[in-house]
């Protein structure tokens, strides 16, 4: 049996990339900061962590793989993550109806606020 329990991004400042995800998901330090390496772990639930690695790599557009993360208040969510030093993505080909808004750190990882208010795991920490 196999089980994601951290996705790793590249980072060039690691302090700075630390402060914004541990705000952004309300994270914390599973262990303590390494110069170049940290993992954050969600503060009460069984969801994957993210791990942060200070090693520089080169952008590519469109990102092979970036993170959805669920939100019960959108709109709420990009203005606090905007405010956080997040960045909100227009795309071309997003439809109009789409329930997701592209956003990137401020390092430019890609993420994308999904709008799921009524999403079942909210109550049992999935």
């Amino acid at each position: 049996m196999l089980k994601i329990v951290s996705i790793v991004l590249r980072v060039n400042d690691l302090p700075a990339q630390a402060r914004f995800w541990k705000t952004a998901l309300d994270y914390v330090e599973r262990d303590p900061a390494e110069d170049d390496w940290v993992i954050l772990k969600p503060r009460d639930a069984e969801t994957p962590c993210i791990a942060l690695d200070a090693h520089h790599s080169e952008r590519v557009l469109p990102p092979r793989i970036h993170l959805d993360i669920y939100a019960e208040d959108q709109a709420a969510e990009v203005r606090r993550l905007t405010e956080l030093g997040a960045r909100e993505v227009h795309w071309d080909g997003r439809p109009a109806d789409a329930d997701y808004v592209i956003m990137e750190d401020p390092e430019g990882n890609r993420f994308c606020i999904v709008d799921r208010p009524d999403w079942a795991g909210w109550d049992d920490g999935r």
